[in-house]
């Protein structure tokens, strides 16, 4: 199977995008994605994503045969069938190897998220065994844990981990999924911060449910008096809490 040369067109890419007077930041800006992916491509470590190919192209002024190919095709040097067959068949492996790297991140975020599952019920088995009643236990941390844990599981499982492209064309601020919606007013959900606010998103809703158990057992053991004022706020917290990352997140690589 022909593979197509990472550093090759690394190379080409940036010789092209400073003719062009782009900076890597500029580039990205215009393809919404970040800048740091664009210096992986420049120095050969990833290639764009199969989606990107042609805007790129469009925005460096070549075709997208020219930057697989990793030069530039003047017309008495035209490739032959054969040769644009390699580069058909390596943008093919490229996809696929694409999709064989998200399956991969989906089966590591499966682990992990079941990981999280175990352990916030061997806390609650744990709460309950120090002494605390199931039914004081499940009244006071069920929500958190079923809320974030619910909410982790799309998150991690069942979400798109690509935005469709009038989300990068317009000011969208809404994401909608099946009965999943969420609105982030201010901010504008793009390709180029939706990894980011998913990442975010992901971190607080699989910390939370393990972090909750413990910071519920520190203050009913040792300051009773505290939970009982502050319990509201710290469910509270707890749940609706990843908005904040989340929208730093997408305000950040808006």
């Amino acid at each position: 199977m022909y593979e197509i040369e990472n550093e090759r067109v690394g190379t080409f890419l940036a010789q092209l995008r400073k003719q062009q007077g782009f900076t890597q930041r500029e580039l990205a800006e215009r393809l919404f994605v970040s800048d740091k992916a664009v210096s992986k491509w420049e120095r050969g470590l990833s290639m764009p994503d199969i989606a990107l190919l042609m805007p790129l192209a469009e925005l460096l002024g070549v075709t997208t045969t020219e930057l697989l190919s990793g030069q530039r095709i003047n017309e008495p040097e035209l490739l032959n069938i054969q040769e644009v067959e390699k580069l058909v068949a390596g943008t093919i492996q490229l996809s696929a190897k694409e999709q064989q790297q998200r399956n991969q991140r989906r089966k590591r975020r499966i682990w992990i998220y079941i990981a999280c599952v175990a352990i916030a019920a061997l806390e609650f088995i744990g709460l309950v065994a120090l002494g605390f009643s199931f039914d004081e236990v499940w009244q006071d941390i069920a929500l958190v844990e079923g809320m974030c844990l619910g909410f982790g599981g799309w998150f991690c499982l069942f979400v798109k981990e690509t935005l469709p492209t009038y989300y990068d064309e317009n000011k969208v601020s809404t994401y909608s999924d099946g009965i999943f919606r969420m609105n982030m007013a201010g901010i504008r959900f793009n390709n180029s911060n939706w990894p980011h606010i998913l990442r975010a998103g992901r971190t607080w809703l699989l910390i939370v449910p393990i972090v909750f158990p413990l910071l519920y057992f520190v203050v009913r053991w040792f300051f009773p008096a505290v939970w009982e004022v502050g319990e509201l706020a710290f469910v509270l917290i707890a749940c609706l809490g990843f908005f904040i990352p989340m929208m730093i997140a997408g305000k950040r690589y808006e």
